[in-house]
Formats: C-alpha cells, structure tokens, sequence
C-alpha cells in the first residue's frame, strides 16, 4: 500500500524543473496554420509567454530564416521578453542548432516545454531528438499548429508513442501556480487568466467583480 504525501508528483512542471523552448511563431509560419486559428494561437501563445515570464521559467525563443522569409516572432512573445536575444536558424529541426544544444546544456534541466509552429516539423524534431538524448518533453498543444487538423494530431501522436507529454496553454499556467494561496504570483496568474484564459477568465472577473471572491481565501 503506497504512502499518500501532501507535496506535487516528480511528473509535474515547477517553473524550476524546466526549460521552455518557443519555436517558429511567425507570420509566415502562421498564414498555412489550419490546426487552430490565428487568433486563438496567438491568444495561447501569449499565455505560455507570460506564464513563463511570471515564473521566471528558463526559455528559449528561436525563429527560422527570420530576416529572409519567415518575419518576426509574434509580438504577443517579444512584448513579453524585449530584452531576451532570439536565435534564428536554418535548421527545420531546432535541436539540430548548436546554439540550441549550448543553450539548453548551459540552462542544465533535464525536462523541455515545447510550443510552436509547425507541430509535425519544428515540434516534431525536437521533441523526439531530446527524448532519444534522454530529457523528458512536454508538448503545449494548443500553442502549436500545423497545416490541417490531421497533421497536427499525428504529430502529437507521434510524440507522445515516444513518450512526450501532451498539456494546454492554460494547464500549463495554472500547473506553474499550482496553489492559489501563493501571493507573490498570485495576482498575475489572475491577469493572465483574465486576459487569455477564455470563459475562464470571464468568470474570474465576475467573482470577483460580483462578490470578491479570491481563490486563496
């Protein structure tokens, strides 16, 4: 008979335990997306952003042939991070940078967080090229896209047969909370809510609009 202990299981995100890497949010990336639509990826994307600057999560921000076709990274993530350098790269497969692998080797975690364009490439490589080196991924599905719905669910399968764990946008912000009653983070978790997190957020300003209601009391 197992123990029950009152702490988080080792399988959880703790903004300390991971390296996020944000790929290929781009115009040009963007415009073929048919997975999920524009809004809403940018909508996510700018959710994982800013949960990952509230938590102070280490994180990567790389584009593909940025200046030559792709164009920017979304400013829903440089808005977020203004003063954090973004790799730009030729490869399709982000892994396969070295300044990827300096990186990630000088960050010295052992688990990635992965979001971007596209799921069945860019997602896709990394994803199973860190899992063959021995790291363990999470996929941020809903802060991905790809071509049409069947590329972006096969690639998720495929990921996750290999072992990489799938989660959403909004999962991946409150996971990083995680307790209601820690202040420090707790009002921007909220704003971030409210600003990105759908009907959810709605209802956060209704409770507390209505009644005050604060989920750490």
């Amino acid at each position: 008979m197992p123990t029950a202990k009152a702490q988080p299981g080792k399988l959880l995100l703790d903004p300390s335990n991971h390296t996020l890497i944000m790929i290929d949010h781009q115009s040009q990336m963007a415009f073929a997306t048919k997975s999920i639509d524009a809004v809403s990826l940018r909508n996510n994307a700018a959710l994982v952003a800013k949960a990952a600057r509230e938590f102070k999560v280490s994180t990567v921000l790389t584009t593909v042939a940025e200046k030559s076709f792709s164009g920017p990274i979304f400013d829903e993530i440089s808005s977020v991070f203004p003063d954090d350098p973004v790799i730009d790269r030729t490869t399709m497969n982000t892994w396969e940078d070295p300044r990827i692998a300096e990186r990630i080797n000088a960050i010295g975690k052992g688990r990635i967080a992965l979001a971007g364009l596209w799921t069945s490439v860019c997602i896709v490589g990394p994803a199973l090229s860190a899992i063959d080196q021995g790291f363990e991924v999470c996929v941020i599905s809903d802060a991905c896209g790809d071509v049409s719905v069947e590329a972006h669910e096969r690639a998720m399968e495929r990921m996750i047969q290999a072992g990489a764990q799938p989660m959403t946008s909004l999962q991946y912000l409150l996971e990083l909370q995680r307790d209601w009653a820690r202040a420090d983070t707790y009002d921007q978790t909220v704003a971030t809510s409210i600003a990105h997190g759908g009907a959810y957020g709605l209802g956060l300003i209704y409770a507390k609009t209505m009644f005050g209601g604060s989920e750490g009391h």
